[in-house]
């Protein structure tokens, strides 16, 4: 048995003739009404499965049907065993008993914050996302419309603009399109198409709305701006740091001064090479543990963060150089006297 019914109202399961004939009839309380017939496929983890029961699948179905609003009309509430995960399907008349209507207004948003509150409340685990559904299942245009996903999904993290991604997603077989406002130039819309079928971006995932999207390039753009000025920032303060060293210390490839202690250095690769520490001994003070990125610290953060510790110490160096030449002119000025 690939399904049973867990519960019904105001239909007689399990012929399907009469239970249509049923919906038929209740729907001549409002003749004005198009679509008459709700759907709603309630998915639970397969984690859930242990304490899945029809008792609890029932009452969490019920409980939802009360937040949504779908009360006093007739429905239907069927189990079905064909996935490893739990699930249900609610059928329900849109024309209620008193032949008011079932309102399926903003139902996308209201489902999202309702199927999140009774999953906290019942402490369930978040049902499979996309990643977990059975591709060699599905059916056009739904088989086409996960393959579409799967290429924003893979392409998305390399892509830095729209041409970017147009780019990435043209070599998987996937087309793009931007829908315009009215007859203007305003891009308000995106749409993805493969296989013969076209597809808005919020229709494929609400992340890939053309708002959403766009959103994310302009991030982006904007993380590399970022990323931009912090290298030429810490480029820079390298540069104040080689230049205060030497004027300090002297030269920067032999450990100071006589009779001072090497402190080491710290080599960052490439083109920046072997930097050396401050000597041990003197009072300007910087050590390699310092220069480390520290646990939980993003690359920018890191990069941030010494940058403005170099600045700092050529600018202690700096001043420490100026005080000791004017120490030096000082001595020979009351040797000549």
């Amino acid at each position: 048995m690939q399904s049973r019914v867990l519960d019904a109202e105001g239909v007689t399961p399990p012929d399907v003739q009469e239970m249509v004939q049923d919906f038929k009839d209740q729907t001549l309380l409002n003749p004005r009404l198009k679509n008459t017939v709700g759907h709603i496929s309630l998915s639970f983890s397969s984690k859930d499965a242990p304490r899945m029961t029809d008792t609890l699948m029932r009452d969490i179905a019920k409980e939802y049907m009360q937040r949504m609003g779908i009360t006093d009309m007739q429905y239907l509430l069927v189990r079905h065993l064909d996935q490893p995960h739990s699930h249900c399907h609610l059928v329900y008349n849109r024309v209620g008993n008193n032949g008011q209507t079932i309102s399926d207004r903003n139902i996308k948003i209201r489902n999202a914050k309702v199927c999140r509150a009774l999953t906290e409340k019942y402490g369930l685990h978040l049902a499979p996302g996309k990643e977990s559904v059975r591709r060699e299942r599905l059916r056009e245009p739904d088989k086409t419309k996960y393959e579409i996903y799967d290429a924003i999904k893979t392409a998305l993290p390399q892509s830095r603009s729209w041409n970017d991604l147009e780019f990435r997603l043209k070599e998987r077989g996937v087309s793009m399109r931007y829908k315009y406002c009215g007859s203007t130039n305003q891009k308000q819309g995106i749409l993805f198409c493969k296989n013969g079928f076209e597809f808005s971006g919020s229709k494929i995932d609400r992340q890939f709305s053309y708002s959403k999207l766009n959103r994310h390039f302009t991030q982006a753009q904007q993380q590399i701006c970022y990323r931009a000025t912090l290298a030429k920032g810490f480029h820079a303060a390298i540069g104040n740091y080689r230049s205060a060293y030497t004027d300090l210390f002297g030269n920067m490839g032999g450990g100071g001064n006589k009779g001072q202690a090497d402190a080491g250095s710290i080599n960052f690769g490439g083109n920046l090479g072997t930097l050396p520490l401050p000597p041990n001994d003197s009072p300007i003070g910087l050590s390699a543990a310092q220069l480390q990125r520290k646990s939980g610290e993003s690359p920018e953060e890191h990069i941030a963060r010494i940058t403005a510790l170099f600045n700092t110490v050529a600018e202690a160096m700096a001043i420490a150089a100026m005080e000791r030449k004017r120490r030096l002119h000082e001595r020979k000025t009351k040797i000549k006297l």
